[in-house]
């Protein structure tokens, strides 16, 4: 083995992890030798720490000036990717830069120096506009979900950011499906290629599906939801309003369930992916918003309720289970005015549900909200001080803590949550008065 590779491998104990999987080792070994990779691998098979690792490697003592630049196509993706560079603890800073963030906030933490700065396409370009973000010292760009970039249109705003680098950097540019054209503006050739997405990784997804009338369509949902029990499970709909109206539905029949799609304000699409990855919710109703860059514990089961009109959305969508060897179903609900697509050509297994059925028990964890977060230098050590001295919970009581720039979310035992939200009643944390109480 090389000394590359044991040099990753001091990350190891950080992540929890016992090996990296053969995917990131092929990155690693690959870094060296090119100035410029592209690694084409599906949603779920590590493609994050297969760049960063990388990139952290590279950075150099100068921690005033950006020096690792990752460009994104969504502030879900963005915000995860901090997630997984935080979990490494290395004394490097990050900055993320995105629509719907605080501008004074992002200007405020670039002004005092940042390593490694992850945004969007449009919010860094802006940064770059104004003058407070400056990449004459960038030693490694990476492109994440490079060709969804490509998808949402953000052209210019990449070409804009690549004219702002001086120098000559390293490329690092991922992807889910194969890129048919390679865009003019990028300052290099077609970069050399890691390719897994020719069936290398094996998936065991099972497809099912539930024929029914277009009267019952969203009550047969609830029938197929309601066998579960506490599996996460995400409904797919092609339109925002297919979602909303799926909401409805289930809350008149007192279904727990979040929802997500890119009408919602930033705060509440946050709020919710919280809630179902930390499992306070196991149902997720979204957009293909969800069906691919986000931090998403392993699904059991996706439930196409619209199917999408292209195989590539379809893929995405079932990227979400069955990830990396672990099993999963995905299930299609068609109405008698609809049909299976001709891209689907699996053998799929019909299956029929049952007339009587009821709302899943709810999660054992409920959802706490705290209103104080990073601005306040709020700690997860802080939050588990707190609800275990001061709320009287045991370790095995607390769940994910998620800590975003002003609030924190925690996940707590849920017969225990309403008596340690009365207990934290007017409780102080790092000398600020917060105030406790159940995520609406």
């Amino acid at each position: 083995m090389s000394n590359t590779i044991i040099n990753y491998n001091n990350f190891l104990a950080k992540l929890g992890f016992q090996e990296f999987n053969k995917i990131q080792l092929d990155f690693f070994n690959e870094v060296d030798h090119h100035q410029n990779l592209i690694l084409l691998a599906p949603t779920g098979s590590g493609k994050t720490l297969a760049f960063l690792l990388p990139l952290i490697r590279s950075l150099g003592e100068n921690k005033k000036h950006v020096q690792g630049l990752v460009i994104v196509p969504t502030r879900e993706l963005a915000l995860q990717i901090e997630q997984v560079f935080k979990s490494l603890k290395t004394n490097f800073k990050s900055t993320l830069c995105y629509g719907g963030h605080s501008m004074r906030t992002e200007q405020n933490s670039l002004a005092e120096g940042a390593t490694i700065v992850i945004g969007t396409p449009g919010r860094l370009a802006d940064h770059i506009q104004r003058g407070s973000l400056e990449l004459s010292e960038v030693k490694t760009v990476v492109l994440d979900e490079f060709d969804k970039s490509l998808e949402l249109g953000f052209h210019d705003q990449i070409e804009s950011i690549f004219e702002s680098i001086i120098g000559n950097p390293k490329h690092f540019l991922t992807s889910a499906t194969d890129l048919k054209k390679w865009p003019d503006f990028l300052p290099f050739e077609y970069p050399h290629e890691i390719n897994y997405l020719d069936n290398t990784v094996k998936s065991n997804l099972e497809l099912k599906v539930l024929y029914t009338s277009h009267k019952e369509k969203g009550e047969n949902l609830l029938r197929l939801l309601s066998k579960f029990d506490q599996e996460s499970s995400i409904v797919f709909c092609n339109h925002r309003e297919a979602v909303d109206r799926l909401s409805i539905l289930m809350k008149d029949y007192d279904f727990e369930h979040a929802v997500l799609h890119g009408g919602m304000d930033q705060l509440d699409r946050e709020k919710n992916l919280i809630k179902f990855r930390s499992g306070t919710v196991n149902i997720l109703v979204a957009t293909d918003l969800a069906s691919r860059g986000l931090d998403i514990p392993e699904i059991k089961h996706v439930i196409h309720y619209q199917l999408p009109h292209k195989e590539e959305a379809f893929v995405h969508r079932n990227g979400r289970t069955a990830r990396m060897h672990a099993e999963g179903i995905s299930y299609l609900v068609i109405a008698d005015d609809e049909y299976v697509p001709d891209y689907i050509e699996q053998e799929i297994q019909e299956i029929s549900v049952e007339e009587d059925f009821s709302a899943p028990a709810p999660s054992e964890y409920a959802c706490i909200y705290f209103s104080a977060g990073k601005k306040h230098k709020i700690s997860k050590g802080d939050i588990v001080g707190l609800l275990t001295k001061k709320g009287g919970l045991e370790g095995k009581d607390i769940g994910l803590i998620t800590i975003l720039d002003t609030s924190t979310y925690a996940a707590v035992n849920r017969h225990q949550s309403k008596r340690v939200i009365e207990k934290l009643h007017n409780e102080k944390l790092k000398k600020v008065k917060v105030k406790v109480e159940e995520a609406n």
